[in-house]
């Protein structure tokens, strides 16, 4: 090939001089070794599949867990599901801002969502810690509520963040996104990162049931059927 890698063409398709590569690049050397087939069966873009929206909220009063199940609601839809409470007892991470005897409850909600909207909702959900707190009349440093927003795929549930550490991905706005867990062999697994009340097994029933919840909306939505409420679509 005098020195260039030229890509192999289909029927109808076109190629402009910068798909020729030298030999010597690595680019290349691969494509020099690639067969036809790995060549194409690479590189589609696609839209993603839409993903459902889950937070996380934490407090020691129930009545502000509620109060933020509903400013939430407002924005995103109706929640679908409300996990019960349980003992925030892992860490004593947010003990000096919010106190003792935390609990910790998620919820799930009716309307997919495309992931590129994590950012924004993260956004969202410190707005509506401040707002709490200028209720309550507190400065936004004495929070009496966390959310923590995320989403859940078939294949894992991602989490919502501020704060970078080499596992996260910057989004935008300050905001990363880390995988917190994994679905394999028909169970939640943690990765080394995870935190600790994630990792335990405690919460998992709950994601289960919004994996399976979320299972269903997809089907619903490729035949026709779908049953969401509220919020963009």
């Amino acid at each position: 090939m005098n020195g260039t890698a030229v890509l192999p063409r289909l029927e109808g398709e076109r190629f402009t001089p910068d798909d020729q590569l030298p030999d010597d690049s690595l680019c290349g050397m691969w494509l020099r070794h690639a067969d036809r087939d790995t060549l194409f069966a690479m590189g589609a873009i696609r839209p993603p599949r839409l993903v459902n929206l889950i937070c996380g909220f934490i407090s020691g009063d129930e009545d502000l867990i509620a109060r933020a199940i509903r400013l939430l609601s407002e924005h995103v839809g109706p929640a679908d599901l409300v996990s019960e409470p349980w003992p925030f007892d892992l860490t004593d991470y947010y003990a000096l801002e919010m106190g003792e005897n935390l609990r910790r409850r998620f919820a799930s909600f009716a309307r997919l969502i495309d992931p590129v909207e994590l950012a924004s909702l993260k956004i969202l959900t410190n707005q509506i810690e401040t707002r709490v707190c200028h209720e309550l009349g507190l400065p936004p440093e004495q929070r009496r509520v966390n959310l923590d927003p995320g989403y859940i795929t078939t294949a894992k549930l991602v989490l919502a963040t501020t704060k970078d550490f080499g596992h996260r991905v910057y989004l935008r706005d300050g905001i990363y996104a880390e995988s917190t867990l994994h679905y394999v062999n028909g169970r939640w697994e943690p990765w080394p990162w995870t935190y600790p009340d994630y990792a335990d097994i405690r919460y998992h029933a709950f994601f289960e049931k919004v994996r399976e919840a979320l299972k269903a909306k997809l089907i619903a939505r490729e035949t026709g059927n779908s049953g969401e409420q509220g919020g963009r679509r």
